[in-house]
């Protein structure tokens, strides 16, 4: 099997086109083990599509699928381009979470960064979850996926590796949640670290970082139309959260090296 590490500011998935294998599950679970396979934080595959210019699918690096990934699907626009499956800079992936538009700047016949529109976002009421005896305040947001954002003063000293792993399999999100922590440097400034669902702590969370900036347009921290910098672990991301609460997001895309396995 042949396939392409990629990564998004450090979030990085293996790449392969073609029909996901049955053996799935364990195939992500084992490539992605970063001591005795390729090291990722999962696997995406990419195959053509009925409804879009392509179809992307999510397994996370212990066999679970995602729904979506914003720092994946950038990802998806740079090999797709790159590799000559399209010569189109504006595109659409069909994901679990629906249909997502891209458009690839496209510099010397290389991708290197990606506009991706996220669809809406959903920031719920401030929740609070009981957590090994302490309650911890949350704001609920999807993006097409479940995320609990947690504004923190101190994002050093965060409990991340504590409570991440906790929240994620709280009673209170059924199917589990990705969770962030966030401290608010300005109003047009987030600094953002992320416990993943699926995959634990990863350098960035595409999705995640938009969650973020709608949480943080919900409770007043930043405005609407305006773009907010999203510091992460792997670097910055541009997120817009416009009136009618559609999202969007602008990051870079790379790859890591071609390789090949057997099955």
């Amino acid at each position: 099997m042949q396939f392409t590490k990629m990564h998004g500011l450090g979030n990085d998935y293996l790449y392969v086109y073609g029909d996901v294998p049955e053996n799935i599950a364990d195939l992500a679970l084992k490539l992605s083990d970063r001591h005795f396979g390729a090291g990722s934080d999962g696997m995406i595959y990419i195959s053509p599509s009925d409804s879009a210019d392509f179809r992307m699918r999510i397994f996370n690096s212990d066999g679970s699928e995602a729904k979506m990934c914003g720092n994946g699907i950038r990802c998806v626009g740079k090999y797709v381009y790159d590799k000559g499956y399209t010569d189109k800079t504006d595109l659409t992936v069909e994901t679990l979470s629906g249909i997502k538009t891209l458009g690839l700047d496209v510099r010397c016949g290389k991708v290197r960064t990606v506009t991706v529109g996220m669809g809406c976002a959903k920031a719920g009421e401030d929740m609070t979850v009981e957590i090994c005896g302490e309650t911890v305040v949350c704001t609920p947001v999807s993006v097409g996926n479940p995320h609990a954002v947690i504004f923190v003063d101190d994002i050093d000293s965060a409990p991340l590796t504590e409570l991440g792993p906790v929240i994620e399999k709280n009673a209170a999100f059924p199917g589990g949640v990705n969770v962030e922590f966030v401290q608010v440097l300005s109003d047009q400034t987030l600094r953002m670290r992320v416990w993943e669902r699926g995959s634990g702590v990863t350098m960035a969370c595409g999705t995640g970082a938009c969650a973020s900036a709608a949480a943080a347009v919900k409770k007043g921290f930043c405005r609407h139309d305006d773009p907010v910098t999203v510091v992460l672990d792997g670097g910055p991301l541009k997120i817009t959260v416009a009136e009618d609460w559609t999202v969007t997001m602008k990051g870079p895309a790379e790859t890591v090296y071609e390789g090949e396995t057997e099955l």
